[in-house]
């Protein structure tokens, strides 16, 4: 059974009430010790995230005035990444992506590296931490790292720190703790005022807090008080294709979505794919799996939290509803997913998920009682009396498991993920890829 206080307090943690009165206190303690407007930015050499946004944050200080306090880091946090080296594989070719979609500078292929020259270098990223000019010096290192310049890498680097990277473990070490403690596992990651912001992807929320503070009047920069870091999203569905039926014979390519009821992102996700697939006239097909915690695998406090708040400030920007919550984990998931089949069967599969994902992500409607649940499938347009004789059915285990190993198949590893013929990604943060495959295919 949902508590029901549960989904007032979640409502509470994610409310932008709670969101201002933080700031505001941040802003006030920054005031009364006088401090300039610092963010502390958490670089690692590998990832490509880390490299893109090194190249825009001199522009962002321009338009800003801010500080920044840069910490360098080398190793991920192994309870938090699942499949790394998938991650590693999809990552790359999102950041192709964003710097095609920025015009920045990006590789081709990934760097040619060892674990023994990364730690080397890394070495030479915490020497300069503590000097001045460390954005432009770690600018130009990863640039030669990710560009393959070894000439120029060799002319970076400092023979004394490099033979004796030794001697930053401990700086590593305290770098590395403190992105820990203050609650993060991700790099390329922004942290002001209690609030975190990854790369490119998250930046636009820091523009629109620094604009909403009038802190863009203070820069010298054009564009002031704009947000420039929206290009992922900021035509969504404003594309224009042929007609599906220009062409009879050509078989039509289906969004599929591979989807948890438990995943908050799954939730945006789908909200966002049905105006996808609506736009394009293209059929929306959802697989649903079993929650990474239903399966088994763990997911840390840390990563939950950032979740939580990261998916309410990404549904506001797309006015979905949000934080009303009452998690379906365990039996709420189980009494959904025994239901899908027969929604399917009924034409009304996708409407039935989209009814569950929004009753128990924005409306604290509790999928493990019969009350929850009845609301949910009569909302969607289906008979409760058919549909709760069928709960005691778990014959959706089977598709569960192997709509997981189909995921896997597509050498993907978590939810949300989303395969359009050839263009398969991972995350909702991703949707402007598939809307640009769709665009090639019918264009």
């Amino acid at each position: 059974m949902s508590l029901p206080i549960k989904p007032l307090f979640v409502g509470l943690i994610t409310s932008n009430w709670l969101r201002d009165l933080r700031r505001r206190r941040a802003e006030q303690r920054r005031r009364s010790k006088k401090q300039p407007h610092l963010i502390t930015v958490y670089l690692r050499l590998a990832d490509p995230h880390s490299y893109l946004l090194l190249q825009v944050m001199e522009q962002f200080a321009q338009r800003y005035p801010v500080e920044f306090d840069f910490r360098t880091v080398l190793q991920l946090q192994p309870d938090m990444y699942p499949a790394p080296s998938m991650w590693d594989r999809h990552v790359f070719a999102d950041c192709q992506h964003l710097a095609q979609l920025y015009q920045l500078d990006f590789p081709t292929h990934p760097p040619q590296s060892t674990a023994e020259r990364d730690v080397q270098l890394t070495a030479q990223l915490l020497h300069w931490e503590l000097q001045p000019g460390y954005l432009n010096s770690a600018r130009q290192l990863f640039a030669a790292y990710w560009q393959g310049q070894d000439d120029q890498l060799h002319g970076l680097v400092d023979p004394n720190v490099i033979q004796n990277h030794e001697c930053y473990s401990h700086h590593l070490a305290a770098n590395q703790q403190q992105l820990k403690q203050q609650g993060h596992y991700l790099t390329a990651m922004l942290h002001y005022g209690g609030e975190w912001y990854w790369g490119l992807s998250r930046l636009e929320h820091l523009e629109r807090r620094f604009n909403a503070m009038n802190l863009a009047g203070e820069g010298n920069l054009a564009g002031e008080g704009k947000v420039l870091f929206d290009r992922s999203h900021r035509d969504f569905c404003r594309g224009t294709v042929k007609s599906n039926n220009s062409d009879q014979n050509r078989p039509v390519t289906p969004i599929v979505l591979y989807w948890s009821l438990r995943s908050p992102y799954s939730y945006l996700v789908l909200v966002r794919a049905q105006q996808l697939a609506e736009h394009y006239q293209l059929p929306l097909e959802v697989k649903p799996v079993l929650p990474m915690v239903m399966r088994r695998m763990q997911v840390p406090k840390t990563k939950g939290f950032y979740i939580l708040a990261d998916t309410k400030r990404e549904a506001d920007k797309y006015a979905i509803k949000f934080g009303y919550a009452a998690d379906p984990l365990g039996a709420g998931v189980e009494r959904c997913y025994a239901l899908y089949d027969y929604a399917q069967s009924q034409g009304l599969g996708v409407a039935f998920l989209d009814s569950c994902a929004s009753g128990v992500w924005a409306e604290g409607i509790p999928a493990d009682t019969d009350g929850g649940l009845r609301k949910l499938v009569e909302r969607a347009g289906l008979d409760w009396h058919q549909a709760r004789p069928l709960l005691s059915n778990d014959a959706w285990r089977i598709w569960a498991q192997n709509n997981l190993a189909e995921l896997y198949g597509h050498n993907l590893w978590g939810v949300p993920s989303l395969v359009y013929g050839d263009t398969k990604v991972f995350g909702q943060d991703r949707l402007d890829r598939i809307e640009q495959a769709i665009i090639a295919d019918h264009g």
